[in-house]
């Protein structure tokens, strides 16, 4: 697609690119928070690192449904001024906002759902900007584009919908405005509050939460259990061969399938080894567990857990509260441990509410979703309420 729009400072054109390859890293890397600037936030998921990795590694490919559209502006002279990850999807898996329920409605009062344009980062769950620009000072100008170059490509290919995951709240807002619909869920997140050590987050639990936590931690490791972290440098492909045998063994009983390919860790450990923290739980000189985390420039991300030896508490130590020990030695504001998982309340993480956006140009099926999500929207705000009163802290935290 390539469509002429007129813009602020002149000429414009939309159009998509099936690849970021089309693109290539040095265009990318001119985009604000795709990779590190001292002193700027950084996101790994939308480095061009993390997105080609899974484009080159046939993880989000045509043959898995993910196909590459994503969308550009560029100016008079063809340079890149901002873009959207997207891609035509032909299922909705991978996603983790869930709208099966939609997809079901719509085709049998006789639509097709599928495909459907999905602006999200493959395979996962966590906040990340969507709407990227080359500066801050144009970034409300040129989103509202890639906005209408999402409706815009709905329109042009005869789709059911346009959907823009995980965004941040001044994303969502800008996206209200030209017409998407919101919709909330909720995750679960630690908060640094400054801690210095693990014991100082302790103090602030309530006394029989951390006489469970200290129980937890100590059974984790009683099967002379260690574990190792590994990032930049000190990651090879032994560490690699060992977690994807994790990683998919933990996949086929979720999915049936796992998604990511075994090249994807490779090239990841080759291309952003540095964002990358992989914990490894060894026994008898045998890795047997382990939890594979992204750092950004303020939070570490948790995405990926397996094992091939179960042992009491080594989920929660490896994915929670290793994850928590790293945070407070790096002097990161936050843990984000992908979706789900209300167990992640007595660990010391608190609920925190996800958006999405929505586009839908068919009235009637609009009205309905729209209708369905005022008490949805409800329903997450009365569960958030209630499980922040349910946190582990001490009264008055």
């Amino acid at each position: 697609m390539s469509e002429p729009n007129e813009g602020p400072a002149g000429s414009r054109t939309l159009e998509t690119v099936e690849s970021l390859g089309d693109l290539g890293q040095d265009v990318w890397d001119r985009l604000q928070g795709v990779r590190k600037r001292k002193g700027a936030p950084y996101n790994p998921f939308i480095s061009y690192a993390f997105l080609s990795s899974l484009e080159d590694s046939k993880s989000a490919e045509p043959e898995t449904g993910w196909i590459g559209s994503h969308i550009v502006v560029r100016d008079a002279a063809g340079n890149l001024e901002a873009a959207m990850p997207a891609y035509l999807k032909m299922h909705s898996y991978g996603e983790y906002v869930f709208d099966h329920a939609w997809a079901d409605a719509y085709e049998r009062a006789g639509g097709r759902y599928y495909p459907k344009l999905q602006s999200s980062i493959p395979f996962t769950p966590a906040s990340a900007p969507k709407l990227l620009t080359v500066g801050a000072g144009t970034w409300a100008s040129l989103s509202s584009l890639l906005a209408q170059g999402s409706q815009a490509v709905v329109e042009k290919l005869g789709l059911s919908s346009a959907h823009i995951t995980f965004v941040g709240e001044e994303e969502a807002r800008l996206l209200e405005d030209h017409g998407f619909l919101t919709r909330h869920d909720q995750q679960f997140h630690w908060r640094n509050d400054g801690y210095g050590t693990f014991s100082d987050f302790e103090a602030v639990l309530a006394s029989r939460k951390r006489k469970q936590m200290r129980k937890e931690r100590r059974e984790a490791f009683a099967n002379d259990i260690s574990i190792v972290w590994f990032s930049g440098s000190d990651l090879c492909e032994e560490h690699w061969d060992a977690f994807f045998r994790f990683y998919q063994d933990t996949g086929a009983r979720k999915w049936g399938q796992p998604y990511l390919t075994r090249s994807f860790f490779s090239l990841i450990g080759e291309r952003m080894a540095d964002d990358i923290v992989l914990m490894l739980a060894k026994r008898d000189g045998r890795y047997i567990a382990g939890a594979l985390n992204f750092k950004g420039s303020d939070a570490l991300y948790g995405r990926h857990w397996g094992c091939s030896e179960h042992h009491p508490f080594l989920h929660f130590e490896l994915c929670y509260y290793q994850a928590i020990d790293y945070a407070i030695a790096n002097k990161l504001d936050r843990v984000e441990a992908g979706a789900q998982g209300a167990h992640k309340l007595a660990r010391g993480y608190v609920p925190v509410i996800t958006t999405s956006m929505h586009h839908i140009p068919n009235e009637s099926f609009r009205r309905a979703v729209s209708d369905y999500l005022v008490g949805e929207r409800e329903q997450v705000m009365f569960d958030t309420a209630y499980l922040e009163q349910r946190t582990p802290f001490r009264k008055g935290e």
